[in-house]
């Protein structure tokens, strides 16, 4: 999933870069080249959690699945107000942004405890 998302990335971004440069606003296009970044970020955050998972870690699918919920609601809400202007999506973002962050503070709290002594 992580890779899939990742060359998903790749193509939002070229997309933005050459085909939608001349139809959206410069701010627009700075708000959707920022989708595609954060689904870059979690896309290889997804290929990290695919390694973790396989080492036994519990918490990691948790982390996997708020890293595609944030994917969904961050990038996809910011990829949506660009293309269509509907500004009220942006109410939606923040919410894929607490989903990162809730993401990454379970692979922090997994982290934490490999390194702790065993009981």
């Amino acid at each position: 999933m992580g890779a899939a998302l990742a060359a998903l990335a790749v193509v939002a971004g070229a997309f933005g870069a050459h085909a939608l440069r001349a139809w959206l606003s410069p701010p627009d296009l700075a708000t959707f080249e920022t989708a595609a970044r954060y689904q870059m970020y979690h896309a290889f955050g997804l290929m990290v959690v695919g390694l973790l998972a396989d080492r036994g870690s519990f918490r990691a699918p948790h982390a996997g699945w708020l890293f595609l919920a944030g994917i969904a609601l961050f990038s996809g809400s910011l990829y949506l107000l660009a293309l269509t202007d509907q500004r009220w999506l942006g109410a939606i973002t923040p919410f894929g942004g607490v989903a990162f962050i809730a993401g990454w503070v379970l692979l922090a709290l997994q982290a934490a405890a490999d390194r702790s002594p065993p009981d």
